[in-house]
């Protein structure tokens, strides 16, 4: 349940975002899909040498009079293209990229890749919100996913990718594992910590700038719908069933590794048993209460890698709001 300090600043963000700029919208941008093992094969060509610490500021959403916070918001909603020209990705830059399989394994009412029995290549970038990437940070944990119709990594025909993006919370926390983290696919929980005080200017534009892209108002804006998932892979008129929420969370007994970077946390070197997220759903419940959820399913890591592409190459598109909350 959010609570009133956390209802409060969500109140204040979303009156003052609405507030700023009239709605708009961005021209659909033609896409014909991708090869697994071309978009793999870009990420993990240029590891770094080092981890990078790459910080959220507003000075790089502008260029002049430009917004780019806007144009990179409207571009990630019109473009669906899976590799991009080098960009700055202005709200998540920190990140670590794994090859993976998504593989459903309980009977559910959903379709496409929800389907039991769906076993596809996947891509996932995990990382935190903002700057801070530190154990003794306030760090806000998200993941974001690329479901690849096939399980065939040496694929000759492009395909057509569905993408999900989940955090914990936006205002973050003090939890020292990466693997203690719950993301979801509705992002409206805020924590009222004080990163969220310090980064308050950098937050209005976030709060702002992505609605305005969708056309959208900000509690619309702040869940990301899961129908990419349930329409890959459907024949012609076939209908689609989607679930509401969708939450992914380390496996039971993942171990918990000391490092002081969630990137050298997650590298699937440090877990000889492998590395996985259980998959859970849910359609019924409360948005800002309890669900009711069931689990269906796993994604398991089978490559990691950090690098230029992943933060600057490889591209999620956000899937258009159809509902009005």
């Amino acid at each position: 349940m959010m609570n009133n300090k956390a209802g409060r600043v969500f109140k204040t963000l979303s009156f003052m975002g609405a507030a700023l700029l009239p709605s708009l919208a961005g021209a659909e941008t033609a896409y014909e899909g991708s090869l697994f093992r071309d978009v793999w094969g870009q990420v993990t060509s240029d590891p770094y040498a080092a981890l990078p610490q790459q910080e959220v500021k507003v000075s790089k959403f502008f260029a002049g009079l430009k917004d780019l916070l806007l144009e990179n918001s409207k571009r990630t909603l019109s473009d669906q293209s899976d590799v991009l020209p080098y960009f700055d990705k202005l709200v998540h830059p920190n990140g670590i990229c794994m090859k993976a399989a998504w593989t459903i394994t309980e009977p559910n009412p959903y379709t496409g890749a929800f389907r039991q029995g769906t076993k596809n290549l996947m891509i996932v970038r995990a990382s935190t919100a903002l700057s801070n990437t530190k154990s003794n940070q306030n760090r806000a944990f998200g993941i974001a996913g690329k479901i690849f119709p096939t399980s065939d990594e040496f694929h000759d025909n492009p395909v057509k990718t569905a993408n999900f993006f989940t955090i914990e919370n936006l205002g973050g926390s003090r939890k020292k594992y990466f693997l203690d983290s719950v993301n979801t696919n509705d992002i409206i929980q805020i924590n009222p910590t004080f990163t969220v005080f310090k980064k308050s200017l950098e937050g209005l534009f976030v709060v702002r700038d992505f609605p305005l892209a969708e056309g959208s108002n900000l509690q619309t804006a702040l869940i990301r719908e899961l129908y990419p998932i349930s329409e890959l892979g459907l024949k012609a008129g076939e209908k689609a069933v989607t679930p509401i929420w969708m939450k992914l969370e380390a496996a039971e007994g993942m171990p918990r590794v000391d490092e002081d970077d969630f990137r050298d946390e997650l590298n699937l070197g440090n877990y000889p048993q492998g590395l996985r997220f259980d998959i859970s759903v849910a359609s019924q419940g409360s948005r800002f209460g309890d669900k009711v959820w069931q689990k269906i399913g796993h994604i398991e890591v089978e490559e990691t890698v950090v690098s230029d592409s992943c933060d600057h190459r490889v591209h999620f598109a956000h899937p258009r709001a159809r509902k009005i909350w």
